[in-house]
């Protein structure tokens, strides 16, 4: 869906500098959306600053940043202080959806590939159904017939790749024509080196402590992992358990001081990743949330005061995923 158009929406930013705010903990596709939104706007002489909350806490980020170059700050080191003024832009999140928190500024507008959030107070919101943000990006560019450099294909084309798990998830024809766009224009080397050398030995110790855990029931495959991981950690988790053969849905969760986080996939379209994480956490007497597409999810669920994992052994979340509707 749209809400004005993305010309309103640059003539709307002039004068104002903008900021350009992933979802917390941000992916490569959250990056790659948000640099490539960066260089759309630089076009038309609007200035723009990427920033986010959390820490980029994966390797192949990190690496991917370093080697096209992409300036993104957390937001306790901002070059420039955020006022109530400066507009913000969301991009591969929306303010409601649990992933993303509430900065000083006044949020505007929002990109996302993620199910829609209704927000009225929003000048602009382009919410679509593809695998990747970084799609829409590019077909902003497209569309607008602005000249897209090697840089920002190069970034918008590994986004793609990684959110879609290499076109295996969640793709969609948008995705396959705007791939089709970029290929030419990217720069292959550097796709080839993001894709090697892309694993920690801390993600080691997350493999081996899932394999430990895991259970299966009917084809949901369950994988706990006893201590804290990051988000992006405990997703590639839950890729790898859905790859085990007898796996069609999985349920992976990391128990963290202050709470649970889960990572839910599916690639059956008869259970719903995103209905399946939202029924199962957000019961007023579960107390947590969770949502996201048909085939990729999460959640987390916060302990109560006087709570921790005692109350919910591997059994308890069973327990409440299989119970849950989708």
């Amino acid at each position: 869906m749209t809400k004005h158009n993305f010309s309103e929406l640059i003539s709307y930013c002039k004068g104002h500098h903008i900021y350009i705010q992933t979802h917390n903990f941000p992916d490569p596709d959250a990056i790659a959306s948000a640099y490539g939104l960066g260089r759309l706007l630089e076009h038309y002489g609007i200035e723009s600053t990427l920033c986010y909350v959390g820490k980029i806490d994966r390797v192949n980020t990190r690496k991917m940043t370093d080697l096209i170059g992409i300036k993104i700050y957390s937001f306790e080191e901002l070059p420039r202080e955020m006022t109530e003024t400066d507009y913000i832009i969301c991009v591969d999140s929306q303010k409601g959806s649990g992933n993303i928190k509430d900065l000083l500024g006044d949020e505007i507008a929002c990109i996302d590939h993620h199910p829609l959030v209704e927000n009225d107070s929003l000048y602009f919101q382009l919410v679509n159904i593809v695998g990747s943000c970084a799609t829409i990006i590019a077909e902003l560019f497209f569309e607008q017939n602005v000249p897209m450099d090697r840089t920002t294909a190069t970034a918008l084309m590994y986004g793609l790749k990684m959110d879609t798990l290499n076109f295996t998830r969640g793709v969609t024809e948008r995705d396959i024509a705007v791939f089709a766009k970029l290929f030419p224009l990217a720069d292959e080397e550097i796709i080839d080196d993001l894709l090697k050398n892309s694993m920690e030995f801390d993600d080691l110790k997350a493999y081996g402590a899932a394999i430990e855990n895991v259970h299966v029931y009917s084809n949901i495959g369950f994988a706990a992992i006893p201590f804290a991981c990051p988000d992006a950690q405990i997703a590639v988790v839950s890729d790898f358990i859905l790859s085990l053969i007898e796996v069609e849905v999985s349920v992976v969760y990391s128990y963290r001081p202050d709470g649970i986080k889960f990572s839910v996939r599916s690639e059956v379209p008869e259970v719903n990743a995103g209905k399946l994480a939202a029924t199962a956490l957000n019961p007023a007497d579960i107390g947590g949330s969770g949502g996201g597409h048909a085939f990729m999810a999460g959640g987390f669920l916060p302990y109560k005061e006087g709570q921790g994992r005692k109350n919910f052994p591997q059994e308890r979340i069973e327990e409440i995923f299989l119970g849950a509707k989708y």
